[in-house]
């Protein structure tokens, strides 16, 4: 086989696979409880730099496109890390998609700054509304050092996320997982989602620590994964769904069938994979597994956890 003959057929298996994935996908019903969406000429996210892939706006017809095909019948908003200046109006646009039916957003985790003394009064401000469902603070930024979610004001503000019956998410390097679960300790009344496999990373060749930090994570029970993110920081073109399953499968293994949870985390994904060849992957990792399980991954626990 020659090189030209070669590609022919590396493309045809490529275009086999997809469109099975794709097909597998339109069967199963899948909720994306981490659903990015920004509009650069409304809000400034001072992580975006001009001139980076994602310096530009993604918006519901975009996100839209990225699905079409797979049978995606809820969304759960994830608050973008705006500039503070902006969480109010950025949950303002978001909660008018809510209220669309046609935009399959059944609710949406908000931005909040808990170590602020102003947090309650901002909060207060959307208790009791269906769709507002939790809270998050990216806190793997730059200038967030260790530590920074167990000030005393933060877990205050978190613990009054429970009692209001909202979630926090968190989003955190992945050396600082134990200060997750130092926070989670002290907020026993508030449930918790750790994002993106607690980051694991893709590329590591010793993931020790990890996994052994996400395992005791794991045993508190007022927290749920997501399964996703992990795919962004692989190496565009040239990885696959075997690079992404150690992490997948570990993450699965210690929290259970019951609390996992799919999410896309488009398009953020988008800097190694499309939406598509991310469902895909998932897909292949977990074709082992009981198909409850895999219900219970995409959907169930998603509609569960956020009751939608």
């Amino acid at each position: 086989m020659n090189r030209r003959e070669f590609l022919a057929a590396a493309s045809v298996a490529a275009a086999g696979a997809a469109a099975v994935a794709e097909k597998d996908a339109a069967v199963t019903p899948i909720v994306d409880p981490h659903q990015h969406l920004w509009d650069l000429s409304k809000f400034k996210l001072p992580w975006v730099k001009e001139g980076a892939p994602l310096a530009r706006s993604y918006l519901l017809d975009d996100y839209r496109k990225a699905t079409e095909g797979l049978n995606v019948v809820k969304t759960v908003y994830m608050e973008v890390d705006v500039d503070p200046a902006q969480q109010d109006a950025e949950a303002d646009y978001v909660l008018a998609l809510c209220a669309k039916p046609e935009s399959k957003m059944a609710g949406a985790v908000i931005s909040g700054r808990p170590a602020s003394e102003g947090f309650a009064k901002y909060i207060a401000r959307f208790k009791g509304n269906k769709h507002v469902q939790g809270v998050r603070q990216v806190l793997h930024g730059d200038g967030t050092k260790a530590g920074y979610c167990l000030q005393e004001q933060f877990v205050k503000s978190v613990r009054l996320l429970g009692d209001m019956g909202m979630s926090f998410d968190l989003c955190m390097r992945p050396g600082e997982l134990l200060d997750g679960a130092k926070l989670i300790d002290q907020c026993p009344d508030t449930r918790f989602v750790l994002d993106h496999c607690g980051n694991g990373d893709v590329r590591a060749k010793d993931r020790t620590q990890w996994q052994k930090d996400i395992a005791e994570v794991a045993r508190r029970k007022n927290v749920v994964v997501k399964v996703s993110g992990i795919v962004a920081a692989a190496t565009p073109g040239a990885w696959t769904a075997d690079d992404l399953a150690p992490i997948v499968n570990h993450t699965m293994d210690v929290f259970g069938p019951d609390r996992v949870m799919f999410a896309g985390d488009w398009p953020v994904c988008t800097l190694a994979a499309t939406y598509k060849q991310w469902v895909g992957a998932l897909q292949s990792i977990v074709k082992g597994r009981k198909e409850e399980e895999q219900r219970k991954l995409f959907h169930d626990n998603a509609v569960k956890f956020y009751g939608i």
